[in-house]
């Protein structure tokens, strides 16, 4: 009856689902939709943000200690470590003269193997610190470089009032640096920083506000007991309002172009992306973490710019913020928060924004912003009193700015592949609290690994929020199987489909078991499934195990579109999620799909994938315990080196796949430890020779981990590897046998 049912139905849709309609190709809806998702949870976490920050009921201390964002959970989204002690300025060559006043190069040690480098002033006992922005120059900044308009060398008009000044020499976005074997990026340089530090728990926020950590401690031994003020413009004010909010070096903080709302940040350079920043923070909560200091915002020298894919690297725009933007970073700074938050002096309507205290002020006007942010130095008249000259006389030699920049990139690429060495160590202390004593214990206290992977570089989404009304299409109709197109409902904008291959010869009554065929990079389900179609990569695997009896789905997955769906990551990151998110939850709903259709054995459910198709086979299972197996094709890896490493020729920084990037999985799960939270389940790995995605030694160095978890445990014969003479490609022998072994009954 079952059989005879299907067969019959193969003219219209399946039984027990609804026709699908709408275009052939579900790819584009599908990524689109989830667009609108990840829209939707940024708007989400922007009201969850502002329903915690209600400062003005309650008890204000009470409120702190519940609700308030802590600066270590804002540290550790930046990767920011301990500033070394004993940080001193080291001066260099004079750079210039200001009023009778030498201005130094200056370096300062920030890590052990990296430094910092930038320009200095001595002065009077206040002491500032500049961040000039990407692209800016110290020189610019202290007016030796026609960079900057005259009114906005902040550097040149404070030193002119007489401050000790150290202005910072921070990474641009210019392209073409050089990699240690010589080879040039073809994207930004402070993106290639990004891709290797992402993974490694670093950021390049975090690189530039620890340089600027350790210029304060090298200015307070400079002039002991002074206070730092920090200056930030632009990229620079960005960063200040992180640093302001994460460390307590600074006395007051001073923003220029950066106060305005985050929800934009996916569309901004991928330098800027901070890994869950929006789950807790907003510009509000930033400025909540800097209270009481004093916090000066002016509304003015917004950083412009735009990066195109053209190069490999991620797209992304500077502009002026629209006035709802503006609007909505200090809309939380209600006079009465502004009073509690800082509680010095009587709330009064700000020039441009919500309000302003002695502690906290927003303006359109930069004299009274700086007046705000570098207070006159003991002793001096502040009534009347004009900051500086709008432009004090600078003379100096040029500096060989293409020099420097190549320094400081290769410092900052020095310490994520340092990290990366030290990766397996990491590693190796991260799993000290697992069971290694027996298979039993290990699974056990993997749970909690589970749930750190799926919560940490996965990024955790609840399960489907509505019905899956199951709809299909006919595609198929040949003498071994018919095969339906078919969409499932996760969420109102996001949808899973795929194709589902029925063998003829099903019996009334049978149960058989399913193969989750999974397509790579920019496939689609008929790759797999097309029983006409011989892809080089795929050679319809799936229509093959449909011919020897498995019923098969093919999913469609969202990594197609090119940078349509990268941006998705863009979109995902800053909310603390991923694709990988949405992809866990459409294939939980496709397996439970599965599970009711009275054909399948639930207990057998098995995922074979290729390429990408494999990093769902490393990932999908180790969170889903519906699928009793799975096997790698051509994917498998020593995936850290694969996505940090500068110099070898498989690296993706040298790709343009900015999309691999997964937060701190340098020092949490590298394949051998995704393969570990899929066990005691069957694990295999298809390794083609001449497959350039890596190279057999990494492989088969990642895989020994494996082996040995597995054989320790004693379930060896459930793990194996089949190398064979050939590209990147399903080879479809071992990996079949391993299919019959462990499916067939």
């Amino acid at each position: 009856m079952l059989a005879a049912g299907w067969a019959a139905a193969a003219a219209g849709p399946l039984p027990g689902t609804q026709p699908l309609t709408g275009p052939e190709d579900l790819s584009a809806p599908m990524v689109e939709g989830i667009h609108r998702f990840f829209e939707r949870r940024t708007a989400e976490a922007a009201m969850e943000r502002a329903a915690r920050f209600t400062p003005e009921t309650g008890e204000f201390a009470e409120w702190q200690a519940r609700h308030q964002p802590k600066p270590a959970e804002l540290r550790e989204r930046l990767g920011l470590e301990q500033v070394a002690a004993g940080v001193r300025l080291e001066p260099g060559k004079p750079a210039g003269t200001l009023g009778g006043r030498n201005i130094v190069h200056v370096e300062w040690p920030v890590s052990p193997d990296g430094r910092a480098d930038g320009l200095f002033i001595p002065g009077d006992s206040r002491c500032v610190l500049v961040l000039p922005g990407c692209g800016t120059t110290p020189e610019d900044s202290f007016g030796l470089t026609p960079g900057l308009p005259p009114d906005r060398r902040w550097a040149n008009r404070l030193a002119a009032d007489g401050a000790t000044v150290l202005a910072v020499s921070m990474l641009d976005r210019r392209t073409g640096a050089a990699s240690p074997d010589g080879r040039k990026f073809r994207y930004s340089q402070r993106e290639v920083i990004w891709r290797a530090a992402f993974e490694m728990g670093r950021t390049m926020a975090g690189y530039e506000i620890q340089t600027a950590r350790a210029g304060a401690a090298a200015l307070r031994a400079e002039i002991p007991g002074a206070g730092i003020h920090l200056v930030g413009s632009g990229d620079g004010g960005y960063l200040a309002l992180l640093a302001g909010a994460a460390a307590p070096e600074w006395d007051r903080v001073a923003v220029e172009g950066a106060f305005t709302s985050f929800d934009t940040l996916w569309q901004q350079p991928l330098d800027r992306t901070v890994f869950g920043l929006l789950r807790s923070f907003g510009t509000a909560e930033l400025a909540s973490l800097i209270a009481p200091r004093p916090l000066a915002v002016l509304d003015a020298g917004w950083p412009q710019g735009r990066l195109t894919d053209d190069g490999g690297g991620a797209p992304g725009e500077l502009r002026d913020p629209t006035p709802e933007e503006l609007r909505e970073a200090g809309a939380l700074l209600t006079p009465e928060r502004v009073r509690r938050l800082w509680p010095d002096g009587p709330a009064t309507t700000g020039t441009a924004g919500p309000a302003s205290t002695a502690g906290f002020s927003r303006h359109t006007d930069g004299e009274a912003w700086l007046a705000r942010a570098v207070p006159p130095a003991a002793g001096s008249t502040p009534s009347g009193r004009r900051l500086a000259p709008v432009e004090a006389a600078a003379t100096g030699a040029p500096t060989d700015e293409s020099a420097r920049q190549a320094r400081r990139f290769r410092a900052l690429l020095d310490d994520t592949q340092h990290l990366m060495r030290q990766g397996q160590n990491s590693r190796g202390d991260y799993w000290k609290q697992a069971d290694f004593s027996s298979a039993e214990a290990f699974a056990a206290s993997a749970a909690a690994y589970r749930e750190a992977f799926w919560n940490g570089p996965i990024g955790y989404l609840p399960p489907a929020t509505v019905p899956p009304n199951a709809r299909s299409r006919p595609l198929y109709d040949t003498a071994a199987f018919t095969g339906w197109e078919v969409a499932l409902n996760v969420y109102p904008e996001v949808l899973a489909s795929g194709i589902l291959l029925l063998p003829k010869n099903l019996r009334p009554g049978e149960r058989r078991p399913v193969v989750v065929c999974q397509h790579g990079l920019e496939g689609r389900p008929s790759d797999v499934a097309d029983p006409a179609l011989d892809h080089p990569a795929y050679h319809a695997y799936a229509a093959r195990l449909a011919e020897q009896g498995y019923i098969v789905f093919a999913p469609q997955n969202p990594y197609i579109g090119e940078t349509r769906f990268r941006q998705l990551c863009q979109r995902a990151w800053p909310l603390g999620l991923s694709l990988w998110s949405v992809i866990v939850r459409q294939h939980e709903t496709i397996l439970t799909w599965l599970k009711s259709l009275p054909a399948v054995d639930p207990s057998r459910l098995a995922f074979y994938g290729l390429s990408y198709g494999g990093k769902s086979a490393m990932r999908l299972p180790a969170l889903l315990p519906d699928y009793c197996l799975s096997i790698c094709s051509a994917d498998f890896n020593e995936w850290i080196w694969k996505t940090v490493d500068a110099t070898t020729p498989y690296s993706y920084l040298h790709t343009v796949e900015y999309d691999m990037a997964e937060w701190n999985l340098g020092n949490t799960f590298n394949y051998a430890e995704m393969s570990w939270l899929i066990f005691p389940r069957p694990f295999m790995v298809e390794r083609g020779h001449q497959d350039g995605v890596s190279c057999d030694e990494w492989v088969a160095y990642e895989f020994a981990r494996t082996r040995r978890h597995y054989s320790t445990l004693g379930l060896a014969d459930r793990t194996e590897i089949e190398f064979f003479n050939g590209p990147h490609t399903i080879h479809g022998q071992g990996t079949f046998r391993f299919l019959d072994r462990w499916l067939r009954r």
